[in-house]
């Protein structure tokens, strides 16, 4: 299993159409793919949408999102489970 955290921060005024894109767009192109697990999608108060989505094997990219949307470009990271 791989956890993919991928994190953009919204620029002013763009983080409920970021949302929007990120939940009716980016998410349903993962979401049917035979690798994907499952996804959850988190907001903060500063702007930052957060996506953890799980996967079988190599997780796919999100799509790029609108550049008039984010303050800056995604940052992307990979996990897997350590035992314990």
């Amino acid at each position: 299993m791989i956890a993919r955290m991928w994190e953009v921060r919204a620029a002013r005024g763009g983080f409920d159409e970021l949302l929007s894109w990120v939940i009716d767009e980016a998410l349903p192109a993962l979401e049917v793919l035979p690798s994907h697990v499952s996804s959850e999608v988190f907001s903060s108060t500063d702007l930052r949408i957060v996506v953890i989505s799980k996967w079988r094997t190599s997780p796919a990219a999100l799509p790029e999102p609108p550049a008039n949307l984010v303050a800056r470009s995604p940052h992307v990271w990979d996990f897997t489970p350590v035992d314990r």
